[in-house]
């Protein structure tokens, strides 16, 4: 008998022996200890109106408990205490409850564990800002390292919205705009986690992202090519090439069907067309939404009737739905109980996989030290944040030589927080506790460049808030400017929840211009002719064409983490050549939105509108302080069948005098097709480091299936015809250009279709 059969076995033989009590206990958590103000939610949506006073752990758990919800991402907790406190929780279940399940345990981990003194890593829209899937196998399996050391079983990332409005405040917990970068980035995450041992969870199944007018928790208006194109094909590699465990819904409700509740979704393409196999968790109290926000259930037993139905296993962050309300529903009759064994079975199994079942009361004796901020995770962050920095413009005064003079000016240039995104612990827990220290050593803008800079006469002004509109610190700033030859001026976003900052979760905009005035800061700065260097420590992308030409050089770093600011530094001094590209397009203005790179023709500058809805600065954009040249763009086969590859590939020199890394990129247009096409499309990419005057072959293996879009029948397929390739330094820079015809009858894709690029660099 295989190890899978027994595993079968033994939970068919559990579930037959439960209660009805102790079936639902599995599938529901229990949050204690939730700390904060009790405004906006604390740190999870509408959760003061949603969460219902809970007994004490060992009244709730008496049948049993499928998960504990975030006992270390929820308050400061000593890290050794609270996994101490975990594994006394675990073995009262095993020794007091009739079936001696242990619980999972579950946290965030979008940023790195969200535990208080754990390594904070870039944001996850850095991760596509280095186009670099390697380098976040890495840094996912460091996290799952710090979750298993603690007894955590299971992470709520990563997140595979594909980025199409930046206004919408959870940009920054995003990859890109692209869904093959946010596919192959957010399954390489998925791959590193869960080789530790710890469940990835994918978020946020689907469609988040492209709500109206990019609000939080709003209508999605989204038809089901662009749903089947765009926005599931990342999902679709994470488990399909990912293996990964566990998926959470979005709250989304699509053309007017909330995602909770929609067994197309769940079941009909997550499981019965990719065979995804593990479990799908409730976003937080996304059940109870059906009643509540949606208003397709007329209580919380006919909402938790749904989402059962539908094919959510668990409820997170509670039992608000799936206890009493849904067994009243099965005592009923309304609800079969072979629904509940259906979702009952498959926590067992991701139990079982994960060897809960087989732990006695002895396995939770001993915690040992926990360190969860070693060097080897610091220097990974560092990497991360190294490679994600984005020079956006220069005109060759960063790197900077030997400035006597530098002013640093900002709201952002002091300002720790400023490094760090929603999710990360210090602005997602740490702002709700006053006087709580982080637990780790960072270092904020002004620092790093002090260190960077040790010859330089730094002097440091805020001059102004991120949001307010207090102009009071301007004419001190401008003072400084004047006095130095060169100003650092270092602007953007501070991360929050629910309307406490101006990026992330619940923080949305309605102006892509920088918050506050942070503009007239620097316009006020340039003004005084000393060369102004704009660093942007932000969350989305902002309108700020009208720097571009004017500052001396502008920085992106999208919350690059608490190694961040020595990332920045280095890119200003020079110690680090910049080699971050854009996963998102730096817009125009906010009137361009929503906005892709992927869009028709017919989403493009027109002759018949005033509006210009070409960004600034385009998908794959990024400056590097050396130069690099393409040569020889070939193909193995000028006509290729429909469902074969194409495999195309190029030199790429380093014709500069320092090392540096390029990202060859290699786009198609498909010029006629049965339904209207993006004006551009990334097949695959490649970042390729080369020292002065190396070159390297690059070869990029792309299945067919990278071309597929749903056609008029509503079938995904790749149909013949040419398609025009082109190697570019963005996706509106072509360097090289070739052209290909693909032969033979359409092809209808299925899951056997390769989805991934293969990729050979060869140095010569």
């Amino acid at each position: 008998m295989s190890t899978r059969t027994e595993a079968s076995s033994r939970v068919a033989e559990l579930v037959a022996r439960m209660t009805l009590e102790e079936k639902l206990a599995q599938l529901v958590a229990l949050w204690e200890g939730r700390g904060g103000s009790g405004e906006g939610g604390d740190v999870a949506p509408m959760q003061d109106a949603m969460q219902a006073d809970e007994a004490g752990f060992e009244a709730f758990a008496a049948h049993g408990l499928g998960q504990l919800t975030r006992p270390f991402g929820t308050g400061p907790v000593e890290p050794v205490d609270g996994a101490r406190a975990v594994a006394a929780k675990q073995r009262w279940l095993v020794e007091h409850t009739r079936l001696g399940i242990p619980a999972l345990v579950h946290e965030e981990c979008l940023t790195g564990l969200a535990a208080w003194k754990a390594t904070t890593f870039p944001a996850p829209l850095s991760w596509g800002a280095s186009f670099d899937p390697a380098l976040v196998e890495e840094v996912g399996a460091a996290i799952g390292a710090s979750m298993r050391s603690l007894g955590v079983h299971q992470g709520l990332a990563p997140v595979l919205d594909v980025v199409r409005d930046a206004r919408w405040g959870r940009v920054e917990e995003c990859i890109s705009e692209d869904p093959y970068v946010v596919g192959t980035i957010g399954t390489a995450y998925v791959r590193g986690v869960q080789s530790a041992g710890v469940v990835a969870t994918l978020k946020h199944f689907v469609g988040y992202s492209a709500s109206r007018a990019g609000r939080n928790l709003a209508p999605v208006h989204a038809g089901p090519r662009e749903v089947t194109d765009v926005l599931l094909p990342p999902f679709e590699m994470a488990v399909l090439d990912g293996g990964v465990d566990s998926v959470m819904n979005s709250y989304a409700e699509i053309d007017g069907l909330p995602v909770a509740a929609d067994a197309a979704l769940l079941t009909g393409v997550l499981r019965d067309r990719w065979g995804f196999g593990g479990t799908v968790v409730a976003d937080y109290f996304s059940v109870a939404f059906l009643h509540t926000l949606h208003q397709v259930a007329g209580d919380l037993g006919a909402a938790a009737a749904q989402a059962l139905a539908a094919g959510i296993d668990v409820e997170l962050p509670s039992g608000n739905a799936f206890l009493e309300p849904l067994a009243q529903q099965v005592r009923s009759g309304a609800v079969p109980e072979a629904l509940v064994d259906r979702a009952v079975e498959r926590v067992l199994r991701q139990k079982a996989r994960l060897g809960l079942l087989d732990r006695q009361a002895q396995d939770y004796a001993e915690v040992g030290p926990v360190d969860l901020d070693p060097p080897a995770h610091r220097a990974l962050a560092a990497r991360l944040a190294e490679e994600s920095v984005v020079l956006l413009a220069g005109d060759g005064t960063p790197p900077l030589a030997a400035p006597a003079r530098v002013a640093v000016v900002g709201p952002n240039a002091d300002d720790t927080a400023a490094l760090f995104g929603c999710y990360s612990f210090l602005n997602h827990v740490l702002s709700l506790h006053d006087g709580v220290e982080p637990g780790l050593e960072i270092a904020s803008v002004l620092d790093a460049l002090r260190a960077e800079l040790p010859g330089a006469e730094i002097t440091h002004v805020r001059g102004a808030d991120v949001d307010t509109d207090d102009t009071s610190g301007f004419a001190e700033a401008v003072a400084a400017a004047r006095n130095a030859d060169l100003c650092v001026a270092v602007v953007g976003d501070r991360a929050g929840l629910f309307g406490r900052g101006t990026s992330g979760e619940g923080c949305d905009a309605d102006s892509l211009d920088l918050p506050g005035v942070q503009r007239g800061l620097v316009e006020a700065l340039l003004e005084t002719g000393t060369p102004v260097v704009l660093v942007l420590l932000t969350g989305r992308p902002y309108a700020v064409g009208w720097a571009l030409e004017r500052c001396a050089a502008v920085v992106q770093a999208f919350f690059p983490g608490q190694e961040g600011a020595a990332a920045v530094a280095g890119v200003l001094s020079g110690r680090i050549n910049p080699s971050g590209r854009l996963p998102v397009s730096m817009p125009r203005s906010v009137g361009a939105q929503p906005y892709s790179y992927l869009h028709p023709r017919l989403g493009g500058a027109s002759s018949v509108s005033n509006l210009d809805t070409a960004p600034v600065r385009p998908f794959g954009f990024g400056l590097s302080y050396t130069t690099f040249t393409h040569s020889d763009l070939r193909v193995a086969a000028s006509r290729v069948p429909t469902d074969g590859a194409i495999v195309a590939s190029c030199r790429v020199t380093n014709t500069g005098d320092r090392a540096g890394a390029e990202v060859v990129q290699l786009y198609a247009t498909d010029p006629v097709a049965s339904v209207t096409r993006p004006v551009v499309q990334l097949l695959g990419y490649a970042r390729v480091h080369l020292e002065p005057g190396q070159s390297a072959d690059v070869e990029l293996d792309v299945p067919t299936h990278r071309l597929a879009f749903t056609d008029r029948r509503m079938v995904r397929v790749v149909e013949p015809g040419a398609v025009r390739l082109f190697v570019g330094r963005s996706c509106a820079d072509p360097v090289l250009d070739t052209e290909v015809e693909l032969t033979g009858p359409v092809h209808e894709v299925s899951t056997a279709d390769r989805r991934v690029v293969g990729v050979r660099i060869t140095p010569n």
